[in-house]
């Protein structure tokens, strides 16, 4: 029995990691874990919520996140898992995972402005967007230096960039078939 594949979807905020990670487990057959839906999700259950940076909800969504990517892998399920973490976060909850599963790394790209105005939009659309602290959206020069420095997973493992910018470049074909190499 081959390995299952996780293929890990990351890049800063508002790069259009959820909705790709969607439409690529779609494009796989497999389920799509997305952390910001797993903390939306959590948010119905606590009345009183306001969201900063390292609240509670943060702190229990990513043993969360973590442990359904573990349990899926175990069992043999190839799995899309989506987040807007950054190396340091990433990398200590992939490396375990190494053993259960074949890793690829999509990392999505997009101008500073554009995350920022999809942010934007999304917070005046979701409701459940209340879940995340996005003060940093204040100030375009803030917001645009923390984009600058996302720090992107760094395992030794394939990896793909794409451009999320109009569309996907490369396409979404290309993507599925990235994600499916190997199998």
């Amino acid at each position: 029995m081959r390995k299952p594949t996780l293929v890990v979807v990351s890049g800063p905020p508002g790069a259009g990691k959820t909705t790709l990670a969607h439409r690529l487990a779609r494009g796989i057959g497999c389920p799509a874990i997305c952390r910001d839906e797993i903390k939306e999700g959590m948010v119905h259950a606590t009345d009183t919520f306001v969201a900063a940076p390292s609240d509670e909800l943060t702190r229990r969504t990513l043993p969360t996140f973590f442990g359904v990517l573990e349990l899926l892998l175990h069992a043999g399920v190839t799995t899309v898992a989506e987040a807007a973490f950054q190396d340091r976060v990433w990398r200590p909850h992939l490396e375990p995972l190494r053993a259960v599963a074949d890793i690829r790394v999509v990392h999505c790209q997009v101008p500073a402005e554009t995350a920022r105005a999809r942010i934007r939009r999304r917070q005046a659309e979701n409701p459940a967007r209340r879940a995340h602290a996005d003060a940093h959206l204040g100030d375009r020069a803030a917001h645009a230096a923390g984009h600058e420095a996302f720090d992107r997973v760094r395992l030794d493992v394939p990896v793909l960039d794409v451009d999320t910018g109009d569309g996907y470049r490369p396409g979404l074909d290309e993507i599925v078939a990235f994600a499916n190499a190997g199998r």
